[in-house]
């Protein structure tokens, strides 16, 4: 049975007109926000150099059915943040550098990866192309997803894009699960560096895409639907491109949620990954992220 991810839309109680409209009350929420992440999701202290290995349980588009048997696991958060204004060039990494699934994060890849073939081709986008690249990063569509993974060439073709790109930590499933494709939060910020990087020359590959390229991630990252302009959006302060992913796993009705993009903090420019999974609702994985985030930032806001 096909794969669908994020079948259903966040939940009315968790859906935000935009992270603009919470600016009154964003002081008051990140100094809390940072004691609740401790609470909530762990000590968010930097990661230790290794990083320990998980196993992915199977997911289907099945209706959720947790088991009863099966001990909930506790949640857990990952977050990244590179600040691209400062001298040091190296993410700061809060809590376990460990493979998370993607979920719809994914589709920022896969675009990327579209564009590189594109590029190699000499022929820009097609008309049909652009409005699924539209509908997958806006409206998070999972049959536009569908489609151009299938163009991309699915896992081997994304392979092989994100060894351009400088990624080294993500890896997709065969098949047409590409929401099941693993990454790392670090792996992510690669990504993250290949869309918004400076452009200099760079081992990482953050200068595979093209200028044009990557202005056209960059510019619909920034116009992401109002119901989906949540996670790492919640630390930045006007004027931030994001893409967030979520799925509910089958066989624990646990919920990864996900957030990847560019925020402004204080006039710094910082790339921010946070992955999560765990989380007893999408609503609660929600929090934990925007809390992650906020927290993660910190230390830019203090310098």
């Amino acid at each position: 049975m096909p794969y669908r991810p994020s079948l259903r839309p966040p939940p009315r109680s968790v859906r935000q007109r935009s992270p603009r409209g919470r600016r009154a009350g964003l002081c008051a929420a990140f100094l809390t926000g940072s004691v609740a992440t401790i609470l909530t999701v762990g000590t968010l202290t930097p990661a230790p150099a290794a990083a320990a290995a998980v196993r992915s349980d199977a997911v289907t588009a099945d209706v959720p059915r947790p088991d009863p048997q099966r001990p909930q696991r506790t949640p857990r958060v990952t977050a990244a943040v590179l600040d691209l204004d400062s001298p040091a060039r190296k993410p700061r990494v809060y809590g376990d550098d460990i493979p998370y699934d993607t979920a719809s994060i994914i589709k920022v890849d896969i675009l990327a990866a579209l564009l590189l073939r594109s590029q190699d081709t000499g022929h820009r986008l097609t008309r049909q192309e652009r409005a699924q690249a539209e509908a997958m990063i806006r409206r998070s569509d999972n049959a536009a997803a569908n489609l151009l993974w299938r163009r991309i060439g699915r896992a081997p073709g994304l392979a092989a894009a994100n060894k351009r790109l400088g990624l080294t930590s993500t890896t997709a499933r065969p098949g047409a699960k590409w929401g099941l494709t693993r990454t790392t939060a670090t792996d992510q910020i690669r990504l993250l560096r290949a869309v918004f990087g400076t452009g200099r020359p760079s081992p990482e590959g953050s200068t595979a895409l093209s200028e044009a390229s990557r202005t056209y991630i960059r510019t619909l990252m920034t116009r992401i639907d109002d119901e989906q302009a949540w996670g790492v959006s919640a630390a930045s302060d006007p004027g931030w491109a994001l893409k967030n992913g979520w799925l509910q796993r089958d066989t624990t009705g646990l919920w990864d949620v996900n957030s990847i993009g560019r925020i402004t903090v204080d006039g710094h420019h910082c790339l921010v990954a946070v992955l999560s999974d765990g989380n007893t609702s999408m609503k609660d994985g929600i929090a934990a992220v925007e809390r992650a985030a906020r927290a993660a930032v910190s230390p830019t806001r203090a310098s």
